[in-house]
């Protein structure tokens, strides 16, 4: 799913033995520092937040064969990918790391979803790792929609090949050519029975790009495939391998949204998008533990039917929760209300509990989402 310089004036006058001195107690404390451990994910849907501000995810969909990926500092790479798929059908997974919510998934502080006509601006940069062999593509997908929703599928889908290897091909039929971004591309339309799909197919490999992700929704909007008035939700990169896999890299991952008519922050219409702090406090043994999450609404408005988005750490899967509904027992999952506690009032709160095991090294999730609406943690 991110410290000020400090300066230090030189002294001249030191001792060329002090100098030497100091170098080697410097050397010293960096050896020593811990390095930040990478975090294998192989759960189907099992994420992990990087940067403080973007979300891995495996995403395996379409095939039970094993796949697991390691979210690294800056992106992530595929450690295993087994298992096929028909080349002339839908790929197997699509791993991948976005900005946004993806199936109530939202990464930490994201300014998405943003109404298409409020964004100044969507920059965004990738550098991808290829490997020989196997089939895949290496893509970005763009999601729109009307309403601002944070799950479930978009009515529109913009895909970017920046690099594609075997017999493989977009969704629906070829429609020309177009420049955008400064390159040319080929272009495709067409449906998945689900959502309009919108490709842009670069004519040679491209191994890393910056570039402004609203080039490519203008051109939606002007081909009827989206409004102004609709919402951009999110935007991911990654690949989608139908053979093979491992190997494949996320060397580097950027996307930021400028907005110009307000926060574009995400939210369920008609529900007001409140300010949240969430308190994480649990109880934890060898292989299991309990937690206690407390949601305090910050803001001026009741939150009704309200929903609180994170991501169980890998190796945590739920056993049994109380006071709310999860969606999930692990990776990326939604606490819904029940019936007596579905309303937070202004500066009030509440509380659901659940237990869980874990393997590995325990830690806690790194972000929580109110609605949609990133939370401070307590």
């Amino acid at each position: 799913m991110r410290s000020l310089p400090h300066r230090l004036r030189t002294v001249r006058a030191l001792s060329g033995a002090l100098i030497t001195a100091l170098a080697t107690v410097a050397a010293l404390l960096v050896a020593a520092a811990p390095a930040r451990a990478d975090t294998t994910i192989c759960e189907p849907f099992g994420s992990a937040v990087i940067q403080g501000r973007y979300v891995v995810q495996n995403n395996r969909w379409g095939s039970s064969a094993p796949q697991c990926v390691t979210a690294t500092d800056t992106g992530f790479r595929v450690t295993q990918a087994d298992g096929s798929a028909p080349t002339d059908g839908a790929p197997k997974s699509y791993p991948s790391v976005f900005n946004g919510c993806h199936y109530t998934n939202c990464s930490p502080g994201t300014k998405l979803p943003a109404r298409i006509s409020d964004i100044s601006g969507a920059p965004s940069s990738i550098s991808y790792g290829y490997v020989p062999g196997g089939v895949y593509n290496a893509a970005y997908d763009i999601w729109l929609d009307p309403t601002p929703r944070t799950d479930g599928v978009n009515r529109t889908e913009i895909m970017i090949w920046f690099n594609r290897v075997g017999p493989v091909q977009p969704i629906g039929s070829p429609v020309g050519t177009a420049t955008v971004g400064g390159r040319t591309w080929e272009v495709w339309t067409g449906s998945n029975g689900s959502n309009d799909v919108i490709s842009f197919v670069a004519p040679s490999a491209i191994a890393s790009w910056s570039f402004d992700v609203m080039d490519f929704v203008d051109q939606a909007v002007a081909r009827g495939l989206a409004r102004s008035d609709w919402y951009l939700t999110s935007v991911q990169a990654g690949f989608e391998p139908w053979q093979g896999g491992a190997g494949l890299t996320v060397h580097s991952f950027s996307s930021e949204v400028s907005t110009g008519g307000g926060p574009g922050g995400p939210g369920d219409p008609g529900d007001p998008a409140a300010d949240c702090q969430v308190a994480y406090g649990t109880n934890v043994w060898q292989g299991g533990f309990t937690a206690s999450v407390t949601v305090k609404n910050t803001g001026s408005s009741a939150v009704d039917n309200w929903k609180l988005g994170f991501t169980l750490p890998s190796g945590q899967r739920v056993t049994n929760a109380w006071n709310a509904t999860l969606s999930a027992s692990s990776g990326a999952t939604t606490a819904d209300p029940v019936s007596h506690n579905a309303r937070i009032p202004a500066g009030g709160s509440q509380t659901f509990g659940f237990q869980a095991t874990y393997s590995g090294t325990f830690v806690t999730p790194a972000g929580f989402t109110l609605n949609g609406t990133a939370c401070s943690v307590a």
